[in-house]
């Protein structure tokens, strides 16, 4: 029989601005923009917290939060007679001053009272900005049977990528020796050549320690976890690297990566991560009856399509498809993609118009847009760059309500 699993509150951190995936984040923080047919990219969190039975989660949130509080508020309403389940968010309280969130420890330590209120045994700290499954409770297990402290969620990444994550040094018992915040270089791991640890950004704090931690944090000037308390406590407290290619999920494909996890903090890996779900064979399938990606309700009709070629593509709810060419393609809600018009390795967000003959490669095309009939999108970067941003890897991103009025919604 399984022990009693300790209380969790959790904190998800939603406050990114996003600045690397502008302009998809100028008039949204990075945790609500859109992904892939209805979801949205925080969903992934907050599933992976509920499919874990950790049911009291309050979203911090702080930079242009007003689409993520209203996706929160139609899409993550726990019902009324348990007062324990919830999604709440929290924007700065302003409790200890008047300042924003200065960090992720900041805004943890400006809701001490919360943690005060509930009296939980452990605190997930997660990120919001991360496509993957995880079954939370492994790493709860894994913290309790060690007699941790801390646990650090971590996975090997390519040295050449160190720079974007915390770096851990563990021993062979996975106690963390040391952490660095995106360092510009690192040594290798002893026993995978080429491969440094990173933090995946998901911690798991025993409730004591934390509040500890953060009130010395406070009293220093401290205010991030990454840059300041972890490589502070790294070899004071029994700080434990969890292996995330350990955990498994119910539910997935022989041929899915069963360690999936990816950053979407940039354009290019924003749009490499959703061609990872497509085909019938994906690295990460998106329809998981047993770990579901939970998304918004959805009123809309189901898609049309009236002729065309469609090869290897997703077309949401409310599409229409009228004898276009779709090859990798993904249509988000209610997109109409007219006679003639071919779209190659796209992603086309809601209530858009793709006319007649346009030809759109490569490309992200934002929501409320209304392609012309014949514009030509992707394929020349100088003309491309004249009008949009391009990405490094070459994928053109059309704003909001570029081509068209914009709508509110």
């Amino acid at each position: 029989m399984r022990t009693r699993s300790p209380d969790v509150l959790a904190f998800v951190m939603a406050g990114g601005e996003g600045s690397r995936l502008a302009p998809l984040t100028a008039d949204r923080c990075k945790p609500a923009v859109p992904f892939s047919g209805k979801h949205r990219v925080v969903d992934f969190v907050l599933s992976n917290l509920i499919n874990s039975e950790i049911f009291a989660i309050y979203l911090l949130v702080q930079y242009k939060s007003q689409a993520l509080i209203e996706h929160v508020r139609n899409s993550w309403t726990m019902a009324r007679f348990r007062p324990d389940h919830f999604v709440t968010v929290v924007p700065p309280q302003m409790h200890n001053g008047c300042g924003w969130f200065q960090g992720t420890a900041d805004a943890v330590a400006q809701n001490l009272y919360l943690i005060e209120i509930h009296r939980p045994e452990l605190v997930a700290v997660f990120g919001a900005d991360h496509i993957y499954r995880m079954d939370v409770r492994q790493m709860i297990d894994e913290h309790v049977s060690c007699g941790a402290d801390v646990s650090v969620a971590t996975l090997p990444v390519p040295l050449g990528h160190c720079s974007s994550f915390g770096v851990v040094e563990a021993d062979s018992q996975r106690w963390v020796r040391g952490f660095r915040e995106k360092p510009v270089s690192t040594a290798a791991m002893p026993d995978r050549p080429g491969y440094a640890l990173a933090s995946m950004g998901n911690y798991l704090f025993s409730a004591d320690v934390l509040i500890e931690e953060l009130h010395r944090a406070r009293a220093t000037g401290e205010s991030d976890f990454g840059r300041h308390i972890l490589p502070r406590i790294a070899g004071s407290r029994r700080v434990l690297a969890y292996d995330f290619t350990t955990n498994r999920v119910p539910g997935l494909g022989e041929f899915e990566d069963p360690h999936y996890w990816r950053d979407v903090g940039t354009i290019d890996a924003y749009f490499d991560a959703h061609f990872d779900t497509l085909g019938a064979r994906p690295r990460f399938r998106m329809t998981n009856r047993e770990w579901p990606i939970y998304a918004s309700p959805d009123p809309s009709e189901s898609a049309q399509i009236d002729g065309g070629a469609i090869t290897q593509s997703l077309v949401g709810s409310g599409c229409f498809v009228n004898g276009a060419h779709l090859n990798r393609a993904i249509l988000r809600r209610t997109v109409t993609v007219e006679v003639d018009a071919q779209l190659d390795q796209c992603i086309v967000m809601d209530r858009t118009t793709v006319g007649r003959g346009a030809k759109i490669t490569r490309a992200i095309v934002d929501q409320d847009n209304h392609i012309p009939a014949g514009e030509v999108i992707g394929g020349n970067r100088e003309r491309d760059c004249s009008r949009f941003h391009v990405s490094d890897a070459g994928i053109v991103v059309v704003p909001r309500g570029y081509f068209g009025p914009r709508l509110d919604r």
